[in-house]
């Protein structure tokens, strides 16, 4: 009698998920699927948290830069207290305008945070409203930026090569990090307009998800804060 019996076979074969996992571009494409199932992040918020990683990276690098020359140059760097300072009333205000500039700038963040509450509630009016408003205080502050620059170029004579106040450095750091800043708030000002008359139109509720409002938001927050840098160790330094 033979004491040797057959070993089930179905132990042995590949499960039908590892069978049918696919190779390739589409094995990848696959993997990446499951991974947005896993985090539940959608593809829009998850490459809008990717750009603005890289685009942190860029302001660090600019804003590290500045730092280092500043501490290097040898020539005394302007006092922004009498560079950036308004006459008013017969008298000069330091940082006058930039305390204005900033104050539009957070509340404008303000305002896209409310936006992004109204759509999440279907709310579509007061969506449309705050964001309409927010892209207009972004409007206020590339204007109060635009006459910053002209003052400066016009009437304190700074040049990206060099100013009559200091170290020469100081022109072609401050009108390349506020520049690109500038660029980065136009950008959003557009941004919020086009989803804001996207929204007004309805495209989204036959999809019934507002969260391109969200990552709008997203874009708008972080400007708002890389200029909480740049106010600190431009103007405040």
């Amino acid at each position: 009698m033979s004491l040797v019996t057959n070993a089930p076979t179905a132990a042995l074969a590949p499960t039908p998920d590892i069978a049918a996992a696919p190779d390739g571009w589409r094995g990848l494409v696959a993997d990446w699927s499951s991974d947005r199932e896993a985090f539940r992040v959608s593809w829009g918020k998850a490459m809008m948290w990717i750009f603005l990683l890289s685009d942190t990276f860029v302001f660090s690098c600019f804003l590290t830069g500045y730092m280092a020359v500043r501490g290097a140059t040898t020539v005394p760097w302007p006092n922004p207290s009498e560079v950036f300072s308004l006459h008013v009333a017969g008298a000069d205000v330091p940082l006058l305008l930039i305390a204005l500039m900033t104050f539009v700038l957070i509340t404008s963040s303000g305002t896209m945070a409310m936006a992004v509450n109204f759509a999440y509630r279907r709310d579509r009016v007061n969506a449309v409203t705050l964001m309409l408003l927010t892209g207009a205080l972004g409007e206020v502050f590339v204007g109060m930026q635009a006459f910053e620059w002209t003052k400066l170029i016009l009437e304190e004579g700074v040049r990206p090569w060099g100013n009559p106040m200091g170290a020469a450095q100081f022109g072609s750091t401050f009108f390349m990090i506020t520049g690109f800043h500038g660029l980065h708030v136009t950008i959003g000002v557009i941004y919020l307009f086009t989803v804001a008359f996207k929204l007004w139109r309805g495209d989204y509720e036959k999809s019934g998800n507002y969260q391109i409002v969200e990552i709008a938001g997203l874009y708008w927050h972080f400007v708002d804060l890389v200029w909480v840098f740049i106010f600190a160790l431009f103007y405040l330094w």
